[in-house]
């Protein structure tokens, strides 16, 4: 007899961009001509001094354990890095490093969280937060980001959150945001900080698009005056220098804090591979330029895609603010087809030709204010953009086809319309 998972094994979700890249890696493996706009990866190569560092590295032997909390050289620098360019008041000691941003989600959860706590998530939100949150028995509580408002946060969800749970304790923000690409103001920031400074409620800051500011400059809450003895930001190498592959990322939080995630770290992981830590601190101190300009590039990619979508029947979306998403309201498409907005991508991707299809995610998979919406990563060539949006309005108007799949996939099935 096998030994029985628990309840939150059984019920844990993962992120969807995994499990449709690995339908779209199945797909091409079989010869089909898949465009992959459905997962959150740069398409440039890692930043030239990362690469030699790391190789430095490895040459001399830096392969031994380190602090838990990480090599004080990279903490000192990854806090001279969020002074300098956000305005972060934070030393060496608000720095703890951990394998890429992720992983903060649940140590942020371990810190604060206990049985019964409410923790106010916008929707769409990324998909990982709901578990963490579930680790701790908490109680995730959702606020509706629109594309009127730009997707940017609404206070007044903060202060209802605030009013009216009985145990509120934190709040998870995300700016630049993923999926929608909205980005919380310095006003919003500062609106939200006023609300929760001095009360028992922590906020997780999640920021690793912190480059991909396409209006204006990003922003975060922990420059707020007294939000950093309240906060925990994750920032990550993935995004800016393209080095999602090595798995580096670090926090900025009080002291306190920092050395309590210290310990969570030294009790899971004992500590992030020093080569790879000096991988990144070297990218930090000397790869602002080649990183802007790979920023420059994304900015690009984001312009032709967000362009290219308007111009198809029945797609609306924003001007591009941020991140390297375009997240389009598709409502008036799939009321049409009689299909969700996931049943939407998986057809693109599966059925609307046997030889050529696109990646990309419905927006249900970040919650249930994604529906009607879809998600387009730009971790493609341009040309391979242009590619994707020529098929796009081919396979809508391909009905039969939509309809059997429909017929073949009946969980896609749109059984409400969506708001237009």
């Amino acid at each position: 007899m096998a030994a029985t998972l628990s309840n939150f094994a059984r019920s844990l979700t993962v992120e969807t961009a995994f499990s449709v890249l690995a339908i779209a890696k199945a797909l091409k493996a079989k010869g089909k001509d898949v465009v992959e706009l459905e997962i959150g990866d740069s398409p440039f190569d890692s930043t030239s001094s990362a690469k030699t560092s790391g190789v430095a590295a490895i040459q001399a032997n830096q392969s031994h354990y380190c602090p838990s909390p990480g090599l004080p050289e990279f903490r000192e620098t990854a806090a001279a890095f969020v002074r300098e360019e956000f305005g972060i008041p934070a030393e060496a000691a608000n720095v703890v490093v951990a394998p890429g941003a992720k992983v903060f989600e649940q140590y942020f959860c371990e810190a604060f969280l206990n049985p019964g706590d409410s923790v106010l998530v916008f929707s769409p939100y990324f998909p990982t937060y709901l578990p963490n949150i579930l680790r701790r028995d908490a109680k995730m509580v959702t606020a509706a980001l629109t594309q009127a408002n730009e997707f940017r946060p609404d206070p007044r969800d903060i202060e209802r959150f605030l009013d009216q749970e009985k145990s509120p304790r934190a709040i998870f923000l995300n700016s630049p945001h993923n999926p929608t690409g909205g980005v919380a103001t310095e006003e919003d920031l500062k609106a939200i900080a006023d609300l929760v400074r001095g009360r028992d409620v922590a906020v997780f800051s999640d920021e690793p698009y912190c480059h991909m500011v396409w209006k204006g400059r990003h922003h975060s809450i922990l420059a707020q005056p007294g939000m950093l003895d309240q906060s925990v930001a994750a920032f990550t190498f993935s995004k800016s220098y393209s080095m999602s592959g090595w798995r580096l990322g670090f926090a900025v939080a009080g002291a306190e804090i920092a050395e309590s995630i210290g310990k969570m770290i030294n009790t899971t992981l004992s500590c992030t591979p020093p080569i790879v830590q000096l991988a990144g601190m070297n990218a930090l101190r000397n790869d602002r330029a080649e990183r802007d300009g790979q920023m420059a590039k994304f900015r690009e990619k984001v312009v032709l895609l967000a362009n290219g979508l308007n111009a198809i029947p029945g797609f609306k979306t924003l001007e591009p603010t941020a991140t390297f998403y375009v997240f389009p309201s598709v409502a008036k498409v799939c009321n049409e087809l009689g299909i969700t907005s996931h049943g939407l991508a998986l057809y693109l991707l599966e059925g609307a030709d046997d030889q050529f299809g696109v990646a990309c995610l419905g927006g249900e998979c970040f919650g249930e204010a994604g529906g009607g919406f879809l998600r387009f990563s730009c971790a493609e060539p341009n040309e391979r953009l242009e590619a994707a949006l020529e098929f796009i309005p081919r396979a809508i108007e391909r009905r039969d086809r939509v309809a059997a799949y429909i017929d073949a996939h009946p969980q896609h099935r749109l059984r409400k319309p969506y708001a237009e």
